[in-house]
């Protein structure tokens, strides 16, 4: 990235030597992500993010009088996408997930009406990691001739992801899920799909999203893309994962989602009779950084609403921490982590009973 941020400034709309420098710079980017998600390069949209990227999937997508199918436990940038959309005419439906934190497929299959334009579900989910049956739900998509988008921001990176497997119209990443530079993002479009900008203007990016590209984001995009491709650690993240979960358990009341595919990151933990965001600040001054949920909702006052799908009570939703594992996470990491949550658990449940 460092050459466009320092360097080299051409628009990469422009015809001049450096716009045109910058122009390959972003397209082998562009075919970098397409290896990525087993598609065209002509199919990749550049975006600001995964929320620009779920928004422009889900608001391109649907028109007064159409039906969305959902679910409840989807990022915010897909509820709250959905939710403005029931605002202007669109019937739109949440489905209900089981105690995992899984969609039932049939669910899906019940729900569709002869109006259903989009449905959308995600790959794994951004708080507790569980995988969803994305497969199922595109054969039954394309069965009915739905659309179907899957918001893959969290499970790029971690798994392999091909577009043609799921069988989905549009699919969205983000860049700094998987060690890319934050505000950058991508959305696969189908070719033949058509879709609505959210922004006017120029005719960037095959006129689906308008303004100047980010080049250097895009670049850095890119490469995160080679990267995690060469990568290979999935099954060594999976290993430091358990061994964080088999050292939190002995203070731990469970592991929320551990009963279903998960990615190999990403883990949620609830511990009886403590406050998660007590627990959170005492970690942080520690040095160990974990949140309470969705690191875009931290400081809400209500508990998940991924949790609370799943059925925990308001309390134990209240009472459990995501921790995140990446590449370069180490065991002494991991055994540091497992010592400094069972110390802070232990004095936060001895201050409570002491208040008492």
């Amino acid at each position: 990235m460092r050459p466009f941020l320092l360097e080299q400034f051409g628009n990469a709309s422009s015809i001049h030597q450096e716009g045109q420098h910058a122009r390959s710079a972003v397209e082998q980017a562009r075919a970098s992500v397409a290896r990525l998600l087993g598609c065209r390069p002509a199919e990749i949209v550049f975006t600001g993010g995964g929320t620009e990227s779920d928004n422009l999937a889900v608001f391109g997508s649907v028109r007064p009088g159409d039906h969305v199918i959902t679910s409840a436990v989807e990022h915010h940038a897909v509820l709250h996408a959905v939710e403005r959309l029931g605002e202007r005419g669109v019937e739109v439906e949440f489905l209900p997930v089981n105690g995992d934190g899984v969609v039932a497929a049939e669910d899906v299959r019940r729900a569709l009406r002869p109006n259903t334009r989009l449905i959308s579900v995600m790959m794994a989910n951004n708080e507790t990691g569980v995988l969803q049956p994305v497969e199922e739900i595109g054969r039954i998509a394309g069965e009915a001739g739905v659309r179907f988008h899957v918001d893959a921001v969290q499970a790029a990176g971690k798994l392999g992801i091909n577009v043609d497997s799921i069988g989905c119209h549009l699919l969205s990443i983000s860049g700094h899920k998987m060690h890319g530079p934050q505000g950058t993002g991508a959305l696969f479009v189908r070719r033949g799909t058509r879709l609505e900008p959210l922004s006017a203007g120029g005719a960037h990016e095959r006129q689906r999203r308008a303004g100047t590209e980010n080049v250097a984001g895009i670049v850095g995009l890119g490469q995160a893309a080679e990267c995690v491709m060469r990568s290979g650690t999935q099954e060594r993240m999976r290993g430091l994962r358990d061994r964080l979960e088999l050292g939190l358990l002995q203070h731990a009341g469970g592991v929320n989602g551990g009963g279903a595919p998960r990615v190999a990151n990403t883990s949620n933990v609830w511990f009886d009779g403590v406050d998660g965001e007590a627990l959170v600040i005492a970690l942080d001054l520690k040095g160990l950084a974990v949140s309470s949920g969705a690191a875009c909702s931290s400081g809400a006052s209500e508990p998940s609403h991924v949790l609370q799908a799943m059925g925990l009570s308001p309390d134990r939703a209240r009472s459990s921490l995501r921790f995140s594992l990446h590449r370069q996470t180490t065991e002494e990491e991991i055994d540091r982590a497992i010592e400094l949550v069972s110390s802070q658990v232990a004095r936060l449940r001895e201050l409570s009973a002491v208040t008492r």
